[in-house]
């Protein structure tokens, strides 16, 4: 490996947690490995900022504003500033929100530019009913994506939307996890969790509007012999204690905070089946690959999800999950009691899911990783 001094140094900005945003590090860990020394740009977040999290050089801005117009604007002018005078020979711009400073600094710089669409950013829930946010982002979408040469997104779907839009095709790189076959799970004892329940797992680093958390504490509520755990973090967690409360739900239903990946999967392999429950609501939701579904392809338990394309086909693919046809307590409970009272069906389940792992993993994935960057390499 090349001299520290000597090595092409890349820089990936995200607005995210550096610490929990598992598709950046991984990015980051397989752009090392080509010899490149790499530094993690964000923001300070309070308790979620842990060095011992993060195994790579990082940058964490201290921001007044914390969401919003004026928290985007100064992070980027900072993100610009901080690009432009220190020494850097690539660009990685995580996602819509700090691709407009990784664009500046990299044309001013003359040096590549990646763009990393980790959603359709524009068709996210957050956006609906804010003509004059979404217009803004659109905008600046508009400006700037159309002339990249070099970008990447999560999956075939939001790939097609760029191409008709903008007429580029991203590389499609999934959020696939690594391996977890030395991750020891959680027994039921250590969890409290009866023996002879169903356990399901709801997890996520987003549980935010239209993620189906309301219909599924419902859904729980009227299924006897489900256990639940709900493992993350989001805007609707305080609706989901305190639904889980008011149905009087906190035997059966846990609450864990979020957590580095590794302790995340213990719990994830505990469980029977996982849900990934993203109602059609929004272009972003109809897009998308979730982390989670990887995540539990990992952990060899399958998961009950609606029908959204992406997701679909890889449940269908593989033969590893229950597809419900719509987001409602009704259906999520009839999935839930399907899968409690035909154990040969959740069985052959698991096997295919533990089969679907052995190609659907981080390992395999990041080979398209290193052919794209090796490409854009070439340029620095």
């Amino acid at each position: 490996m090349p001299e520290a001094s000597n090595r092409t140094k890349v820089a990936l900005s995200v607005i995210n947690c550096i610490c929990f945003d598992q598709r950046v590090q991984k990015i980051a860990g397989t752009v090392e490995k080509l010899g490149c020394e790499v530094t993690i740009i964000g923001r300070h977040l309070g308790d979620c900022c842990d060095n011992d999290l993060v195994p790579f050089k990082t940058k964490r801005f201290n921001m007044r504003f914390k969401r919003g117009f004026l928290f985007y604007k100064f992070f980027n002018i900072r993100l610009y500033f901080y690009l432009l005078f220190h020494r850097f020979d690539l660009l990685v711009a995580n996602d819509l929100d700090t691709l407009p400073a990784n664009c500046l600094a990299a044309k001013q710089k003359r040096i590549p530019l990646v763009f990393d669409s980790h959603e359709y950013f524009t068709g996210v829930p957050e956006l609906n009913n804010k003509p004059i946010r979404k217009w803004f982002w659109k905008t600046i979408e508009k400006m700037i994506v159309p002339r990249l040469m070099h970008t990447m997104t999560v999956s075939g779907s939001v790939a097609e939307q760029y191409l008709k839009e903008y007429g580029i095709m991203p590389a499609v790189i999934r959020n696939c996890s690594p391996s977890s076959n030395d991750i020891i799970p959680y027994s039921r004892h250590e969890l409290g969790i009866n023996d002879n329940h169903l356990l399901l797992i709801f997890q996520g680093g987003g549980i935010n509007i239209d993620k189906g958390g309301e219909e599924l504490l419902d859904a729980v509520s009227l299924t006897d012999n489900v256990s639940l755990i709900i493992a993350g973090s989001g805007d609707v967690l305080p609706i989901l204690k305190k639904r889980a409360d008011e149905k009087n739900l906190s035997g059966r239903v846990k609450f864990i905070p979020k957590v580095p990946w590794k302790e995340l999967m213990r719990y994830t392999k505990s469980a029977d089946a996982g849900l990934s429950l993203e109602k059609d609501t929004n272009l972003n939701y109809r897009f998308s690959l979730p982390n989670k579904l990887f995540d539990y392809i990992s952990a060899g338990i399958p998961v009950i999800t609606g029908n959204l394309p992406e997701i679909r086909k890889v449940v269908e693919g593989n033969e590893c999950g229950v597809i419900i046809p719509e987001i409602t307590p009704a259906e999520i409970s009839k999935a839930m009691i399907k899968l409690r009272d035909d154990r040969i069906l959740l069985n052959k389940l698991k096997q295919n899911t533990v089969t679907a792992s052995r190609t659907l993993n981080w390992e395999n994935e990041s080979k398209k990783v290193t052919d794209f960057y090796k490409q854009v390499l070439i340029n620095t």
